[in-house]
């Protein structure tokens, strides 16, 4: 492995890049433009707006809606507006992001880390979707967050001892989809499962994507979807990342009655998954906002990976394109999504996308006028009240002058202390919708 170490000191501009920010013009207004796209992307997603399309005809018998997620109340509430026949049911979404509903219950429970109301909601949900006929219809509303919101441990694992792993893999840098490899297999309700005990009654699942690349397997840890991960891949998981787990889950992890349902078990001959929403959506939403504003946008996909160097990897796209106008002349918006990862080391506060922004303004310092945005779409970064922050060409300046030390800052994982004390945290409270993180840049003309 090769090692690159770099000396310490103050970053300075070489010659060509101080001259060519001396022709940048800053942007009139960025954060109007910058919230806007963001609106799109939310609004794209939006449950009222999606699910109605997708709702099934009615049974012959009855229809149970369930779910979880933290669109899953506002898509309780789109199904009860629109479908055209009689519904029951119950729901679990996050604390905060609950919805009216008549017909269909809806219950609040933790997220990222499950709790007590999670455990006996999903025990619930699974024990209404139970003692069916091919009559019937399941109508499963699924949406990012239902890995935690249906916490309904394997028989002989705790609560406390599944929250003790999902803490360790939320802190250690695990993707989305080794959690929720781990996190089925340590479910009652996940992985499957939540078809199995629905057979022989139809399930539909209206589905909104959090996950980069639509894996239908991911999303909520896929409770009617077929897994094809495997015991021996949670381990792995456990051990790639030296999580401490408890005796009783490795037990189980250890034991062939943990296995899930595979692709091609019969039990999902019934079953129809469909995406309603998804991240790319969101994307192509922004982009037409950022079309319309002169702004040339280049769509870089659904991104994963530690968020401090997925920013290092949009720093350099920014000023190769403030620079060398490739791959694109500007006005450029450079526009992505996906999950991101952070790494905790130090005892700061702070989300996945405040760690992005902070360490874009790091490796920016103002560069070229260049501003940008970073929020989760379901409005909640992380575990704080903000959906994300806003970065201006002006930042890291500020900064400066406040006496706010941002480098600082960023080694101890406060990225939200860093803009909150700079006014720029992005505050819209639960959206009740998700698909995951949306970042902008925008580079401007040249003068």
């Amino acid at each position: 492995m090769r090692v690159v170490r770099r000396r310490r000191g103050v970053r300075k501009h070489c010659a060509p890049q101080r001259a060519a920010l001396e022709n940048f013009k800053m942007s009139d207004d960025p954060r109007k433009l910058l919230r806007e796209m963001f609106d799109a992307a939310v609004g794209a997603a939006s449950p009222a707006r999606c699910v109605p399309a997708h709702l099934p005809v009615p049974p012959k018998g009855r229809t149970i809606v369930v779910g979880a997620g933290k669109a899953a109340a506002a898509m309780a509430a789109a199904v009860e507006e629109h479908y055209k026949g009689v519904v029951e049911g119950l729901i679990v979404t996050r604390y905060e992001h609950g919805a009216l509903t008549k017909h269909i219950e809806v219950v609040e429970a933790s997220h990222p880390v499950p709790d007590a109301a999670g455990r006996e909601a999903a025990a619930r949900v699974l024990a209404k979707v139970q003692g069916l006929t091919s009559n019937d219809l399941v109508l499963a509303l699924i949406s990012g967050g239902g890995s935690a919101l249906l916490a309904l441990p394997a028989p002989g694992v705790s609560l406390e001892e599944k929250q003790i792993v999902n803490k360790a893999l939320l802190k250690s840098g695990a993707t989305i989809s080794e959690m929720n490899c781990v996190r089925k297999h340590l479910s009652a309700i996940k992985g499957g499962r939540l078809a199995r005990a629905a057979a022989p009654a139809r399930v539909v699942a209206l589905m909104i994507s959090d996950v980069p690349g639509d894996d239908l397997s991911v999303i909520a840890s896929g409770p009617t979807v077929p897994d094809a991960t495997t015991r021996e891949e949670a381990l792995a998981v456990i051990a790639k990342y030296k999580i401490d787990a408890p005796a009783a889950v490795l037990a189980h992890l250890n034991s062939p009655d943990c296995e899930t349902p595979k692709p091609g078990d019969p039990i999902f001959s019934k079953v129809e998954n469909i995406l309603i929403a998804t991240p790319q959506g969101s994307l192509d939403a922004a982009a037409a906002v950022a079309r319309k504003a002169g702004f040339t946008p280049c769509i870089l996909g659904d991104l994963e990976g530690e968020s401090r160097d997925v920013a290092l990897v949009h720093a350099g796209i920014a000023k190769q394109m403030a620079l060398h106008g490739q791959p694109f002349e500007p006005p450029c918006a450079i526009i992505s999504g996906g999950e991101t990862t952070v790494t905790v080391r130090g005892n700061g506060k702070g989300g996945r996308d405040a760690e992005f922004l902070l360490g874009l303004t790091l490796a920016l310092e103002g560069f070229g006028g260049v501003s940008a945005i970073a929020c989760d779409t379901d409005g909640i970064d992380g575990s704080e009240d903000n959906a994300g922050a806003i970065m201006t060409a002006d930042s890291f300046a500020r900064a400066q002058k406040l006496g706010v030390d941002l480098k600082a800052l960023f080694a101890d994982n406060d990225a939200y202390t860093a803009f909150e004390k700079l006014g720029d945290l992005v505050v819209t409270g639960p959206t009740r919708t998700n698909v995951n993180d949306f970042r902008v840049i925008l580079v401007p003309k040249r003068a």
